[in-house]
């Protein structure tokens, strides 16, 4: 799986299927959580506004469909990051992206900064485990490997994101 499908095969348009069913899925995750992107946690995509994050994630499908191993791991972090962003989605949008903003920011104020980080690092560090734990055992096997690397990468995300937000709000908290 580490050498290239052909452009416009079978193969290629399996895995341009599957990225673009991840990379949709995280991008209308992300419009249902916070369509003005007043929460996204991602500089970049903040900075793209929706055309383009629609344009790059078109660009990242249509490349990596070419190569199975690095569309597996993007396609199992995007579908992660979706799940998550659904998790909390119907909250963001019944609070209004504002209100749920300030609402979290209030919860983080009372909230001892140790703990918090404490269950960010427990939640992170468990779901790595289990993205370790693939890799580990999935020796000459790609797909699960780029699975378990996907899911490494996106605890990384959530770890790296997260403790951007937050060092973004305790700044400006004063």
């Amino acid at each position: 799986m580490d050498d290239a499908v052909p452009f416009g095969g079978r193969a290629y348009l399996g895995w341009l299927g599957l990225l673009a069913f991840a990379r949709g899925m995280d991008l209308l995750s992300t419009w249902v959580a916070s369509p003005n992107l007043v929460l996204e946690g991602n500089p970049l995509a903040k900075w793209l506004r929706w055309r383009g994050n629609i344009a790059l994630s078109i660009a990242v499908s249509g490349v990596f469909a070419l190569w199975p191993l690095p569309a597996v791991i993007i396609a199992t972090t995007s579908v992660l990051v979706a799940a998550r962003n659904f998790q909390q989605a119907w909250l963001m949008r019944s609070l209004g992206e504002q209100s749920y903003r300030l609402w979290h920011v209030a919860r983080l104020e009372d909230a001892r900064v140790p703990l918090y980080l404490a269950c960010l690092a427990g939640q992170t560090a468990l779901t790595a485990l289990v993205g370790a734990a693939l890799i580990y055992f999935s020796p000459g096997d790609d797909v699960p490997m780029g699975i378990g690397i996907g899911i490494v990468g996106y605890a990384g995300a959530v770890a790296f994101y997260t403790l951007l937000s937050v060092w973004r709000i305790r700044r400006a908290m004063g």
